[in-house]
């Protein structure tokens, strides 16, 4: 389905008069705002393959209907969420589950969307139909050779996909670890690891990335190979130069500050983008800010200004995607309601008075610091972000234009209504 233009115009139009009201109305003591409204304007969050269907658990998958049934289908729906929201031009594929038979077709698709490629993810923490052995003991730091020459022969093969789509960036996640003491040494398998993404690194264009992501359990609950952030820093440090740190907003034990592991990853130019979800209890991969949006805004702050500290561009140099599982949602509301939380965090964090947190910093005014950054908080943006979208020609509620549209409903009627499924 395509989102057709005047269609979108006539419902801003209507809501047009009330959004100036509150444009002006928190415009008023904003500094700078034009610098902000460009900054909104650029910043883009990609959206990934794997997160336009129905999600599930262990126990079962109720699908909503309508879900895309093809890699082209998949990137349909990117496009409409970047019609609406003007700020997901891109889109991440997870190979084998997208494999793209042609590839000129299906970038040709793409363009047609205002879209690109994101980077590209490969996938050994699964068995696939037909292959020869088996990754339930692990995959890069298997303790049998050739288990992890399959492993590596994957991820070559996923890079040559993306390079045939303009991909610049293979997102290396890996399931490997061990359920119980003395299953594994632990520095073997750290070394395995370590040389079987060296050989991965070498096979990468000379502008490419490597992005490798960590995560403290699950499958494997008593170790995880990469862990935490300092494991993953510790092997793209060795690898060098084009590997980074990739950090999920959910692979984190509870309590940890993830807004320092950014601050720090930053400072040593090795963090290479996120991806966004917010969790209660671990690996909850639910809506964007729905849990602990305050802490979304302190990330952000961080990367506001180790960006700036650097001289980075906010828009493109790191990697910004969403990975979220949408379990009792409409997908695609999901994720417009996620790309929103996110600018509305970034819009925040642009808000700072930077100027007067710097001398209470300096002077141990703990008070007036935390004042500054409550006081930008506790602005409400949102006028900020809808008119950033209204001027990339986008929507100025994008759920709400997305239900005033019946796309769901059109979907369903393209696409079918699918069973619901059992539990597993």
């Amino acid at each position: 389905m395509r989102i057709e233009q005047y269609k979108l115009d006539e419902i801003n139009h209507r809501q047009l008069a009330e959004h100036k009201r509150k444009l002006d109305f928190v415009s008023y003591d904003v500094p700078k705002l034009d610098e902000v409204m460009q900054k909104l304007q650029a910043f883009n969050i990609a959206i990934p393959s794997w997160a336009l269907g129905t999600g599930g658990t262990r126990f079962g998958r109720f699908s909503g209907g309508g879900e895309p049934r093809s890699l082209e289908e998949k990137i349909e729906d990117v496009g409409v969420i970047h019609a609406l929201n003007k700020s997901s031009n891109s889109i991440s594929l997870h190979i084998p589950w997208d494999i793209p038979e042609n590839a000129t077709s299906i970038k040709a698709l793409a363009v047609q969307l205002g879209l690109h490629f994101d980077a590209v993810n490969s996938n050994t923490f699964q068995d696939q139909p037909n292959q020869k052995l088996s990754y339930k003991y692990g995959s890069l730091h298997h303790v049998d050779k050739a288990v992890r020459k399959q492993a590596i022969e994957h991820n070559i093969e996923v890079i040559k996909y993306g390079v045939q789509l303009e991909s610049k960036a293979l997102s290396v996640w890996l399931s490997d670890g061990s359920n119980f003491p003395g299953q594994l040494n632990f520095r073997k398998a750290f070394q395995n690891t370590l040389e079987s993404l060296q050989e991965i690194y070498e096979a990468l264009p000379d502008d490419w990335k490597m992005w490798i992501e960590y995560k403290p359990y699950e499958p494997n609950f008593y170790s995880t190979t990469i862990g935490d952030w300092g494991q993953s820093y510790l092997l793209a440090s060795k690898l060098g130069d084009k590997a980074k740190t990739l950090v999920d907003l959910g692979h984190h034990l509870q309590g940890a500050n993830i807004e320092q592991i950014v601050s720090l990853l930053l400072m040593e130019g090795k963090l290479a983008g996120f991806h966004f979800n917010d969790s209660k209890y671990g690996d909850d991969d639910l809506t964007v800010g729905s849990i602990n949006p305050y802490q979304l805004f302190l990330i952000f702050n961080e990367l506001v200004e180790g960006m700036d500290a650097r001289g980075m561009n906010h828009a493109t140099d790191i990697g910004w995607m969403i990975d979220a599982s949408h379990n009792v949602k409409d997908p695609i509301e999901d994720l417009l309601q996620s790309v929103q939380a996110i600018k509305i965090a970034y819009a925040q964090a642009l808000l700072v008075d930077k100027p007067a947190l710097i001398p209470a910093q300096s002077n141990n005014d703990v008070t007036l610091a935390q004042e500054i950054l409550q006081q930008a908080y506790r602005t409400d943006v949102r006028p900020f972000v809808a008119e950033a979208s209204l001027r990339n020609g986008g929507a100025l509620s994008p759920v709400d234009v997305y239900r005033k549209l019946n796309v769901r409903e059109h979907l369903i009627k393209e696409r079918g209504l699918k069973t619901v499924a059992t539990g597993l």
